[in-house]
């Protein structure tokens, strides 16, 4: 890299005639020009300059190592100023596996907002809740909740989002409702695959809660709509059953309490991504909790 700066000086010196005309242009001390030029000379092992107290000419080796650096340089430029337009419109295939009823409520939106910003970008989606393996498969980007279950990954925040106690008033009024986190016990709690705990809390205490229910689920749209047809309490994001609330499906239980916040977050298999993927997760920290 330092051989090819001092090549671009080179150049400059070149293109003003001058050591002084040179320095001033790219705002360097006319003395430290001089020695990296000099610099240059001694490690090429050739005369490139003459110089005189007025003027300063190429020698023969000079203008021919002048025309080829600037061929170069001319090409590195142009190389930086294509990656910074990659970098501010960048474009390809952005391949991501999604979760599918987090996808549609929280972050439809927020995917048709950053489409119409980088027109360049073809969306390849994966909506599921597996876990998929980014090492073996060609995704760029997982959006998960929670941790995940491979340390080896890097988990980028995206946010954190409450969740709170759901049933359907009919199950309340058939099952009873709960008055505090220990009455749960008794009731029937739809929990996403095989949690058997819920941790609440109201501001002041914690608790956590064994919960017991008949279904093992990995579909948060299972678990609601199961909540909306009478059959138990569900722990969820607030809009992911807003449509539920508004409708009288479903309504708070324990309203005092919450439950332990969900971590949406951006997995991927290396630091090093693409442009594309870059200001996806970039976009979706920026936005995802706000919605």
């Amino acid at each position: 890299m330092k051989f090819l700066n001092d090549m671009a000086l080179f150049v400059e010196v070149v293109k003003a005639k001058s050591f002084r005309g040179a320095a001033d242009a790219i705002g360097m001390p006319n003395s430290t020009l001089s020695r990296r030029i000099s610099a240059l000379e001694k490690t090429l092992g050739l005369r490139l300059l003459h110089r005189t107290t007025r003027k300063i000419t190429l020698t023969e080796a000079g203008q021919i190592y002048y025309e080829r650096c600037k061929r170069i340089v001319d090409e590195a430029k142009l190389a930086q100023e294509q990656l910074s337009e990659m970098l501010t419109q960048p474009s390809g295939v952005l391949r991501a596996s999604l979760p599918v009823d987090f996808t549609v409520t929280y972050m439809a939106p927020l995917i048709a907002e950053f489409a119409k910003l980088y027109p360049g970008i073809v969306f390849d989606f994966d909506l599921t809740s597996r876990w998929v393996d980014l090492v073996n498969e060609p995704f760029d980007v997982a959006i998960r909740i929670g941790k995940p279950e491979n340390s080896q990954l890097i988990a980028r925040p995206l946010a954190v989002l409450p969740t709170y106690l759901y049933a359907s008033p009919r199950y309340l009024d058939r099952s009873g409702e709960p008055a505090k986190p220990a009455d749960l016990a008794n009731h029937e709690c739809l929990g996403i695959m095989k949690a058997d705990t819920w941790t609440l809390h109201n501001g002041t205490n914690t608790t956590k809660i064994s919960i017991g229910s008949r279904f093992t689920l990995n579909s948060v749209g299972m678990i609601c709509r199961l909540a909306t047809l009478d059959m138990g309490i569900i722990m969820m994001m607030e809009k992911i059953v807003a449509d539920d609330i508004a409708s009288g499906r479903l309504r708070r239980v324990l309203p005092q309490w919450r439950g332990a916040p969900v971590s949406a977050c951006a997995i991927t298999a290396t630091r090093l991504l693409p442009a594309k993927t870059q200001h996806f997760i970039k976009f979706l920290q920026e936005h995802l909790g706000k919605v």
